[in-house]
């Protein structure tokens, strides 16, 4: 080394920063970390600067000495200038390692430093104390360094706590997560909603961190093992619906063909039926694939929209006959009031019977005035049916006959009480008109009957 510089012992490796201006560092007392205050568990370390010739010395010969609890030791030699510049220099190398320190334990306080690699500098400064090349307070300096060891412990005693205590509910939340896929797995028939949380399951599995290798692993296998179990029942459950679908289909355009082919037909009513009857087949089939079921849709409406068009195209023309058959047989009905059997019964039959036959001629009539017209026609024709009863009633030998031998038995009962009179039969007189006076009421019986006929 030249002459105008120090030289110095040789010593263990102190590091020495750069980093941190001169008496920046915060002060050790100013600051706590987590629940454990920091302020006087340790003196302050004094600037060695402000008097090095308090902490050291320089003999004549140049060797620089630092006092320490158990007496001088000397920490190197300086021959570049004055003694007192010596000190300072030798002072300046104190105040780095103190700034150092300083730096450490301020960046536990805050959370920013690395425990670890806190504890690891202070340890390798503590231990290279007693031979580095300092002029200061190595005491107070010790005792520092001693407080930042205890606190970066602490602090790496309070991480391994809360990562252990993270670990702990990642595996618990993984546990979980892996459950409920299970239970999915086993259970869920709701594919798209279980397949959307099977996937959420897995963005936050992946947002976990914290759990050891090994049972990571083997809660993953068990969240993948339900993974793959709900995959292979959701494409079970798919390709048994891919085969219905594939039945259906087949089924509809069976159906379709049926409804084509009767497209044209002009039989309306079995026709018509007959259509109901394949919609409902068609609605009992079930849904062919997504990509065909409309166009199947599709065929079978124009089927039978064709076929019901020309039906009611039919119909219409149809009733636009029927109601003008209606108007006509309204005008016969206004002609068949005017029959009255009552005044001639054979003319008003003859009447009746022409136009019967003009009524049938005429043809059908629109279906909700059926009943209407023909009730009204059945009430001319009840009239002369009820006429020409009467009149046979009237002449009925059969009915004459009977009041002829009601009017006999009558007589002879009068003849058989006046002959018992005569004889002076009291009682035979009486029962034999008691008898003539039964036959009587049977008699004027019998005659009401024909006189009402």
């Amino acid at each position: 080394m030249a002459d105008d510089k120090a030289t110095e012992k040789p010593t263990s490796s102190v590091p020495t920063p750069h980093e941190v201006p001169h008496g920046h560092a915060p002060a050790p007392h100013e600051v706590l970390h987590g629940h454990m205050s920091i302020a006087h568990a340790a003196p302050p370390v004094p600037n060695a600067e402000v008097n090095p010739a308090r902490w050291g010395r320089i003999d004549d010969e140049g060797t620089v000495f630092v006092h320490t609890a158990g007496g001088e030791r000397s920490v190197g030699v300086w021959q570049a200038g004055t003694p007192e510049e010596g000190l300072l220099h030798y002072a300046r190398r104190f105040d780095d390692v103190r700034t150092e320190v300083e730096l450490l334990e301020s960046r536990l306080t805050s959370g920013a430093g690395n425990p670890k690699q806190a504890l690891q500098s202070a340890t390798h400064l503590r231990d290279g104390l007693d031979e580095a090349a300092l002029v200061g307070d190595i005491e107070a300096l010790r005792a520092r360094l001693a407080h930042v060891i205890a606190h970066a412990e602490t602090a790496l005693g309070e991480a391994k706590q809360e990562r252990e205590a993270a670990r702990t509910a990642a595996v618990a939340r993984k546990t979980e997560l892996a459950e409920e896929a299970e239970s999915i797995a086993e259970e869920s028939t709701q594919w798209k909603v279980a397949g959307d949380r099977l996937r959420a399951i897995l963005d936050e599995w992946k947002s976990i961190k914290g759990v050891d290798r090994k049972t990571d692993d083997e809660l993953w296998r068990r969240f993948s093992k339900a993974r793959e179990a709900f995959n292979r029942r959701r494409g079970s459950h798919f390709a048994e619906l891919d085969k219905q679908r594939a039945v259906a289909k087949t089924r509809k355009e069976e159906l379709i063909a049926e409804a084509e082919a009767l497209s044209d037909s002009s039989d309306w009513g079995p026709t018509a039926i007959r259509y109901k009857q394949l919609m409902t087949e068609w609605k009992a089939a079930g849904r062919a694939p997504r990509d065909a079921d409309d166009t199947l849709w599709q065929r079978f409406r124009a089927a039978q929209d064709e076929f019901f068009s020309r039906r009611s195209a039919v119909f219409s023309e149809r009733d636009a006959e029927f109601s003008a058959n209606a108007k006509l047989k309204e005008e016969l009905l206004v002609e068949a009031d005017k029959i009255d059997p009552v005044a001639n019964l054979e003319t008003a039959k003859a009447k009746l019977r022409k136009l019967q036959d003009r009524w049938d001629e005429i043809g059908r009539v629109p279906r909700e005035r059926i009943r209407e017209l023909d009730g009204k026609l059945k009430a001319v024709q009840d009239r002369v049916r009820d006429a020409e009863d009467s009149k046979w009633r009237r002449t009925d030998p059969e009915a004459q006959a009977r009041a002829a031998q009601f009017r006999e038995r009558v007589e002879q009962f009068e003849e058989q009480a006046e002959k018992a009179r005569a004889a002076g039969d009291d009682r035979r007189a009486k029962r034999a008109e008691e008898q003539a006076s039964q036959w009587r009421e049977w008699l004027a019986a019998a005659e009401q009957a024909v006189a009402d006929r």
